[in-house]
């Protein structure tokens, strides 16, 4: 995992953010680099993942999406703050099959209480597979 342009303090957030995640280990959910504003992600096509036609079932692919999205918007944070998903738009394009799919996201824009962002997921050819774009609102931090 590399954590690119993060302070300390910054870089043990996401570590604690790994952990307390278990249902993106469930699904099978690797970080692969986080920095401010921007997080890529891997998915491993597994047969628990798959719908009725064989291929990944769309919200395993949602998850990938927003949990992407939400690496991302951590190191933007302040101490004092979390965040959450208020809204996540998907367009499905092209369906996993095998292999491991990608999902990278970035910063649009980060407002005082807003933060919007984009995602894409790749999958094990470099194909892309779907998008996102999601808004996440910033909270107060309870404790």
């Amino acid at each position: 995992m590399k954590l690119e342009g993060l302070s300390e303090t910054q870089q043990r957030r996401i570590e604690a953010a790994i952990q307390n995640v278990p249902f993106a280990t469930l699904v099978g959910i690797g970080l692969e680099s986080v920095g401010p504003g921007v997080a890529s992600m891997t998915l491993e096509v597994r047969d628990v993942l798959r719908q009725n036609n064989g291929v990944v079932h769309g919200g395993a692919i949602a998850t990938l999406i927003d949990s992407v999205a939400a690496f991302a918007v951590i190191p933007l944070l302040a101490d004092d703050e979390t965040a959450t998903t208020v809204d996540l738009t998907i367009s499905y394009i092209r369906p996993l099959i095998s292999g491991t799919a990608t999902a990278s996201a970035r910063v649009l824009r980060e407002g005082r209480r807003v933060i919007a962002l984009s995602a894409e997921v790749f999958d094990g050819s470099g194909n892309l597979a779907a998008t996102g774009l999601t808004t996440y609102l910033r909270l107060a931090r309870r404790f």
